[in-house]
């Protein structure tokens, strides 16, 4: 235990996702250690996010405006909508550059222990947005890990109804992955998912 300001920074640190306390107290003893202009800037740019960034009207996607780029865009694909659990998927998808239909973004995925349900997600508001004709197909693009699969079978059972094409992407073997090093679920997915050879 340090004391003061020290400890406040470590523990507020700590409180960060995927810090912990020794990660916390590295990184506070980097800020004493650093140059004072950039952490002037490292704290304005902290500011700056928090007044400046909001969340999209229609998507949820993080945005400086009201609405954002990929909303914007008159060239997507209003007909295709991916849903996903958080915004840090949307420009994962959009590095690949195979979808240009519009997004959805939940904002979290169904997680009991964490007191998560489909209420705390913009599940309501998906099903606005599907409330006209415009979207043919949905894709859910959930994590595939077990908050993901309870969330894409939440998703299933609520849309399967509305006449709506409802597809999940693929998973399976990582490209450079070994069989040996699988888990059973993805080893599992891999051959549900296999394709004819060409």
């Amino acid at each position: 235990m340090y004391e003061g300001a020290v400890q406040d920074l470590i523990d507020e640190l700590g409180r960060l996702p995927g810090i912990g306390p020794k990660s916390a107290q590295r990184v506070a003893f980097h800020i004493l250690e650093a140059d004072g202009e950039d952490m002037k800037r490292l704290a304005d740019a902290i500011t700056t996010v928090k007044e400046k960034v909001k969340f999209c009207a229609i998507c949820f996607n993080v945005s400086e405006e009201n609405t954002c780029r990929i909303c914007q865009d008159s060239r997507r694909d209003p007909s295709l909508l991916c849903v996903v659990e958080e915004s840090k998927d949307v420009m994962a998808i959009e590095r690949t550059r195979s979808f240009r239909g519009k997004y959805h973004v939940l904002g979290g995925s169904i997680n009991p222990i964490a007191g998560i349900g489909p209420d705390q997600l913009h599940i309501r508001e998906l099903l606005s947005r599907l409330s006209d004709d415009t979207i043919t197909e949905v894709i859910v693009a959930t994590d595939p890990n077990l908050e993901g699969e309870a969330t894409a079978t939440y998703l299933y059972r609520m849309l399967g109804s509305i006449g709506i094409k409802l597809t999940r992407l693929a998973s399976g073997l990582p490209v450079g992955g070994d069989l040996e090093y699988a888990d059973d679920v993805t080893l599992g997915r891999a051959f549900e998912g296999r394709t004819v050879m060409s």
